[in-house]
């Protein structure tokens, strides 16, 4: 009998919707059968092995999606996961695969592979003005497959709807330089083309311009750590961090490591003070 096996990325909608989308092959197989079993292989935190079966069915909306499914509360944006349909059965297969070690994405634990351009976009941030600007890069800008992310800091008043006048370009100063200390932003030099799409690094021939760069802080987590909804305030302590190709810390960056670390910084790297950091960025 024929395999079919195809990989998705989870976005928010679907957690939330409790839906899962099927590989094409198997719809016009399944798509009048009520229920389809749509079984569930899962590690809890990357540890615990789960298995959960689902009575499902075949609805489509813009693609087609297995509706039905409770996904598991460690199950983050972004998470890939592989479905699995055996030609002749009516059932299914859906498994996600734990990753190594467990990571933290900006203070949210992922226990599972995942795909880093969605979790980059899916990240839910508040409605302060710094949030706001995470949010214009992150969900507006351009985002690279590693999950980095550049937008035209021109672009960046319309992009949070904070509009111009003296008032609001203060405002806006003021919340990249902490979301630069924090270490979530770097500004960079890149291109526009002919059309205004962003490109980083700048490319020649295209007119240059300044750029918001963010990357993913990723560090290592502990399994046994709350989940999304359990992140609270809390002390990050100082940390290098690497640079997007081409940047260069600042002399202020570089003397506080020196202060800091007793040690030179290295070239490409940066270096971000102790701070607070709160349920959101």
């Amino acid at each position: 009998m024929r395999t079919v096996s195809r990989r998705f990325a989870l976005w928010r909608a679907d957690l939330e919707g409790g839906v899962c989308a099927a590989p094409e092959e198997c719809v016009d197989a399944l798509a009048d059968k009520n229920p389809i079993q749509l079984h569930l292989d899962h590690r809890v935190r990357g540890i615990a092995p789960l298995r959960e079966t689902f009575e499902s069915t075949l609805r489509e909306d813009v693609e087609w999606q297995f509706e039905g499914v409770e996904w598991p509360a460690d199950v983050q944006p972004g998470v890939l996961v592989t479905v699995t349909w055996q030609a002749g059965r009516d059932e299914v297969v859906a498994r996600t695969t734990a990753l190594d070690e467990p990571l933290a994405i900006d203070g949210v634990n992922y226990f599972h592979e995942y795909d880093p351009k969605v979790v980059t976009r899916e990240f839910v941030v508040d409605k302060s003005n710094r949030g706001r600007v995470l949010h214009a890069v992150r969900k507006q800008g351009r985002v690279f497959d590693d999950g980095n992310a550049v937008l035209p800091s021109s672009e960046l008043a319309a992009r949070t709807g904070m509009g111009r006048g003296k008032r609001n370009e203060f405002l806006l100063r003021n919340a990249v330089d902490q979301l630069i200390r924090e270490g979530y932003l770097t500004r960079v030099e890149g291109s526009v083309d002919s059309t205004g799409y962003p490109w980083y690094p700048a490319v020649e021939g295209q007119k240059p311009a300044e750029m918001l760069f963010y990357a993913p802080l990723v560090e290592p987590a502990d399994p046994f750590e709350g989940l999304e909804g359990d992140r609270h305030e809390h002390l990050v302590n100082g940390f290098v961090r690497k640079l997007p190709p081409g940047a260069h810390a600042s002399e202020r960056q570089v003397t506080l490591h020196q202060q800091v670390e007793a040690n030179p910084l290295e070239p490409g790297y940066t270096y971000v003070k102790k701070h607070q950091r709160g349920t959101n960025p």
